[in-house]
């Protein structure tokens, strides 16, 4: 039998796989924001071809969301995306 060893989570899954903490905290943010993206298109039935036009932006762009390519995508660009798709996004800092 093999012994695993469990480690507990940092809460950030980028951080977890090894990336250095400034790039792991901009994947976290890329990759929440996609979800939500995934949600809304969930929710409202859209296909990519629909949700694409509404967006005002190329399906193989919304294939990358669907798919959780947040390494194509960037922060700035998914949040322009949820505003245009009215989900509200903000920005909490502690210091």
């Amino acid at each position: 039998m093999v012994k695993r060893k469990v480690v507990e989570s940092s809460g950030n899954i980028f951080l977890d796989l090894g990336f250095p903490p400034h790039e792991a905290e901009v994947m976290l943010l890329r990759a929440e924001l996609a979800e939500a993206l995934r949600l809304w298109i969930e929710r409202k039935g859209l296909t990519q071809a629909q949700s694409a036009k509404l967006l005002g932006v190329a399906q193989s762009r919304i294939s990358e969301i669907t798919r959780g390519k947040v390494e194509l995508l960037s922060l700035d660009y998914l949040v322009g995306l949820c505003a245009k798709a009215g989900i509200p996004v903000g920005l909490k800092l502690a210091a």
